[in-house]
């Protein structure tokens, strides 16, 4: 085992503990496996952008990286036809088992974003990607942290999401996506204008830093991403229409 991997293994264990015994995973009818990502503030920011968003019945929705399924279900309540995908084997379970409890219809895939599901299109996109900054590099193809660490600069998932949406996106179509300011806020919306798409912050929320950050502050302070006095993090999220 390299330097690196050691590392990133106890980055892994110090903090999956935390991360997955949310209090949000424990509201009634959401349930996480060990390893899954539990509903966090940024899971409940987009929960709230989803509620604003007008969904059809009979509406096409897909939720990339669904983790627990939550914001999946939340959509298939209002009526839609959802498809989510995640490359976790456990999160793909765990997202049909809440699906299932909720007595709500989602199909779930495994596999890489939309790649399950080539060719199709969409009226809703949402996504509550991988996005924090990381000191390991390239992100982990297995593991716990794969949830969660994005690359140097947090963008290795969130850039790919935006390179997809105009083509998952029909007319009128809408992405929503969260990531931390820390990710870069204003080269997504650049990103994403770009690729044709009307693209704005549609809500925001300062939270406590969560597990995964506190182990990092040392770092992202010295890339200056952050400074000494900060111990907030703010989150946004990202709403971008296909005219």
């Amino acid at each position: 085992m390299t330097h690196d991997s050691r590392a990133r293994r106890v980055q892994e264990v110090s903090v999956t503990a935390a991360v997955n015994t949310s209090a949000a995973s424990r509201r009634r009818g959401v349930r996480t496996l060990p390893g899954v990502y539990a509903p966090q503030h940024d899971t409940h920011l987009l929960l709230r952008a989803l509620a604003r968003e007008t969904v059809r019945p009979g509406s096409e929705v897909i939720d990339l990286g669904t983790g627990s399924g939550l914001l999946a279900v939340a959509a298939a309540r209002r009526g839609a036809h959802v498809t989510a995908v995640d490359v976790g084997r456990r999160a793909v379970l765990t997202a049909r088992l809440n699906a299932r409890l909720a007595r709500q219809r989602v199909t779930v895939h495994r596999g890489d974003l939309a790649d399950p599901v080539p060719g199709r299109t969409y009226d809703l996109v949402l996504s509550n990607p991988p996005y924090v900054p990381s000191p390991l590099g390239p992100p982990p193809r297995r593991g716990n942290a794969r949830a969660w660490d994005a690359g140097h600069d947090g963008r290795a998932v969130v850039d790919r999401i935006c390179e997809a949406a105009p083509y998952l996106l029909r007319r009128g179509g809408v992405l929503l996506m969260v990531h931390s300011e820390l990710t870069g806020t204003e080269e997504t919306l650049r990103h994403l204008s770009r690729g044709g798409l009307k693209a704005e912050v549609s809500d925001t929320a300062s939270v406590p830093f969560g597990p995964v950050l506190r182990s990092r502050l040392p770092w992202l302070r010295g890339r200056g991403l952050l400074d000494e006095h900060t111990d907030e993090e703010k989150l946004v999220v990202i709403r971008a229409e296909q005219p």
